[in-house]
């Protein structure tokens, strides 16, 4: 069953073929609002602006802003810039890979989680910096990440 209203898409297509904009804008408000871009909206504006589906989904796997899988219910990201990579963000992706059994940019089986990484979150001073669900946590360990990790509900 699905989880797309397709009146919304409807009427973002609505706003986006009177105030005009691009294809990229059209996908960001359809991101916006479901958190990724469903299957069923790319179809919807396929078909109503006859833009073909390739071109729709290179437009969503080229940015990397747009996903096309729902989102877990907990965002967990890892700084990977300079100043973190330096001071073992490498070692947190490898834990968060391992404890959550996934690759970093995935999600969890269970949609608990999903895992990002970032080139900075701009506090290089208490790096390596991990958010979840947009809290900072400095200064980081692995142990301490695992830690975190169980105690999310």
């Amino acid at each position: 069953m699905s989880t797309v209203d397709l009146s919304e898409i409807d009427d973002l297509l609505v706003r986006h073929k009177t105030g005009g904009g691009g294809l990229i804008e059209l996908l960001q408000e359809v991101s916006n609002r479901y958190q990724y871009v469903p299957r069923e909206a790319v179809e919807r504006i396929s078909e109503e602006l006859g833009v073909p589906l390739t071109q729709l989904y290179s437009l969503a796997t080229f940015y990397t802003s747009f996903k096309l899988a729902p989102p877990g219910k907990h965002h967990v990201c890892v700084c990977t810039g300079t100043a973190c990579h330096v001071r073992g963000a490498p070692r947190l992706v490898e834990t968060l890979e391992r404890d959550l059994k996934i690759e970093a940019g995935g999600t969890t089986a269970d949609g608990k989680f999903t895992v990002d990484t970032v080139n900075c979150l701009g506090t290089c001073a208490i790096g390596p910096i991990v958010t979840i669900d947009g809290r900072y946590y400095g200064n980081i360990t692995s142990d301490a990440l695992s830690r975190l990790i169980k105690k999310v509900e």
